[in-house]
């Protein structure tokens, strides 16, 4: 599992027992136009993408040295311009950063099916893993809000490059700070990151940070007897 949440050396994880939730390949397929396929399609789609799936996270954290309503400032001079984050996050003393990816052999099936005719098991498997990488990095988030209680430290909801109106021109910052080698994440110069299935995050850090600005993490997350706890979890994205 993860270490202290406030290590600035990066750290790879790779031994994370992910479950894709299905809930999300069908909203992710939904996304598609056409009708809904058969639910024997969406499950063989599932069953796949769970065999092809090479889960993996880069973490490192970074000291905060200002907070301002819109804007972080990093000890390393970096300064990242988040919309409200001020207000979402409140006082916290380090940003997480995070890199999660699922790998290429999805992508690489992908590419058989459709180049074979298979169009919707193409569509679907893509959508499955799209679905996963998004399990993953809530997975992550979960797993980076437990690991800070022992520490007295409470971690935040997760934001992405691209998201709640923070500028996807800031990711190379976060693929900076937290280089995604270890587990094969490049960012191209066209400032795509590959293998596709591939997130970044950040997440804010302190004894005093909020959580749950927008998505309560505690329904997905499978810690028993946390002391932290708000809801009863409904799902989880965590294998048993």
């Amino acid at each position: 599992m993860i270490g202290s949440v406030l290590s600035e050396e990066a750290a790879l994880l790779t031994a994370i027992p992910l479950r894709i939730d299905p809930a999300e390949v069908v909203r992710f397929h939904a996304y598609r136009p056409g009708p809904a396929p058969p639910a024997a399609l969406h499950a063989e789609a599932l069953a796949e993408a769970e065999r092809l799936i090479t889960p993996r996270l880069v973490y490192r954290a970074a000291r905060v040295v200002g907070l301002e309503p819109d804007l972080l400032a990093l000890a390393d001079g970096t300064e990242l311009h988040i919309p409200d984050i001020h207000h979402h996050w409140g006082p916290i003393e380090a940003l997480g950063i995070g890199l999660v990816t699922v790998g290429e052999g999805i992508e690489a099936r992908v590419r058989e099916l459709g180049e074979a005719g298979e169009a919707l098991r193409a569509s679907l498997l893509d959508s499955a893993g799209s679905a996963a990488v998004e399990c993953l990095a809530e997975w992550a988030n979960d797993a980076l809000c437990l690991a800070a209680i022992p520490e007295g430290l409470r971690v935040t909801n997760r934001i992405s490059p691209g998201y709640a109106g923070w500028a996807l021109a800031e990711q190379p910052h976060l693929l900076r700070l937290c280089p995604g080698g270890p587990a094969g994440i490049a960012l191209s110069a066209a400032g795509a990151m590959n293998p596709a299935k591939t997130i970044s995050f950040a997440v804010g850090i302190g004894p005093d940070a909020r959580v749950d600005h927008y998505f309560v993490q505690c329904r997905r997350c499978w810690a028993a007897g946390c002391p932290l706890r708000r809801v009863p979890a409904t799902v989880t994205v965590c294998r048993a």
